[in-house]
């Protein structure tokens, strides 16, 4: 059953972009473009992997080894959005500035800089969270508030862009992504309202 799990999971990271690396449109694209758009493509892989560790339902990744693991999760996407949107730069400045100031013309541009930010607002937060000294409770609200943001902001964002992305796999990974991320927050709501148990005088 664990061992299934993990296939369940890895295969719909893996099948968007293999997906995707099979699309015909990549014979018209530059590298560097074809680089940023797997870069967001990883990204939104690596999404999946989040509200699991946070849940601790991934086997053999609960607790304190699953904390340190989403951690480091959290960090990689934060750099593969850097990759996307600077790839994204290299190829188009001007469209990533109309972007940027949400006057792009195509919608997906403004969902995308919203799940950008609320990336990089989670990353400096968790950076800087012991030495601003955030109390556990505040720390949760506001970053399951972030990540509500940053997945429904690149659900969005990668639903209407019709490119490389193949609409089988991308729709499927998104849903899991939204399940996932649906679960979890009930999960540690109902987790945070429990009385804590008090120890035996």
């Amino acid at each position: 059953m664990k061992a299934l799990v993990w296939v369940l999971v890895v295969t719909a990271m893996i099948a968007p972009v293999i997906a995707a690396a099979n699309s015909p449109l990549l014979a018209w694209r530059d590298p560097i473009y074809i680089a940023a758009g797997f870069a967001g493509i990883l990204g939104l892989s690596l999404m999946l992997l989040q509200p699991l560790l946070a849940g601790g339902d991934l086997p053999g990744l609960s607790g304190m080894r699953g904390r340190r693991v989403h951690r480091i999760v959290g960090g990689l996407l934060l750099v593969a959005v850097i990759l996307h949107v600077a790839g994204l730069w290299v190829t188009s400045p001007p469209d990533v500035v109309d972007a940027l100031l949400f006057v792009s013309p195509t919608p997906f541009s403004s969902w995308g800089v919203i799940a950008m930010w609320a990336v990089i607002a989670s990353g400096v937060f968790a950076a800087l969270r012991r030495r601003m000294r955030v109390p556990p409770r505040v720390w949760r609200r506001f970053h399951t508030a972030l990540a509500v943001v940053i997945v429904m902001g690149t659900v969005v964002h990668a639903v209407q862009i019709e490119g490389t992305m193949e609409t089988a796999t991308k729709l499927g990974l998104c849903a899991l992504v939204i399940a996932a991320t649906i679960r979890t927050v009930v999960k540690l709501q109902v987790l945070a309202k429990r009385p804590r148990r008090q120890p035996d005088a």
